[in-house]
């Protein structure tokens, strides 16, 4: 269910809301009546192993040693 509070009594009871959001709830900010703004839990994903499995293509020459002047590029042309 979402609870739909206005501005003012948004900012007088920031921390209750926050608190609320916690919990599940969903809260959305109103100004004169229309909504303006959501506050809802930060839901944490899970890192997944092999997640960018066939999203990421390396070159064959990734690993191959850089140009010498590249080199010297990187090293601040010494």
């Amino acid at each position: 269910m979402v609870r739909v509070v206005n501005m003012h009594e948004a900012k007088s009871r920031l921390s209750e809301l926050v608190e609320a959001a916690e919990r599940g709830e969903e809260i959305v900010i109103a100004r004169a009546g229309k909504p303006v703004a959501r506050l809802a839990p930060i839901v944490e994903e899970r890192r997944r192993l092999g997640r960018w499995r066939g999203k990421v293509v390396m070159s064959a020459s990734f690993d191959d040693p850089l140009p010498p002047e590249e080199v010297e590029l990187w090293d601040g042309g010494r």
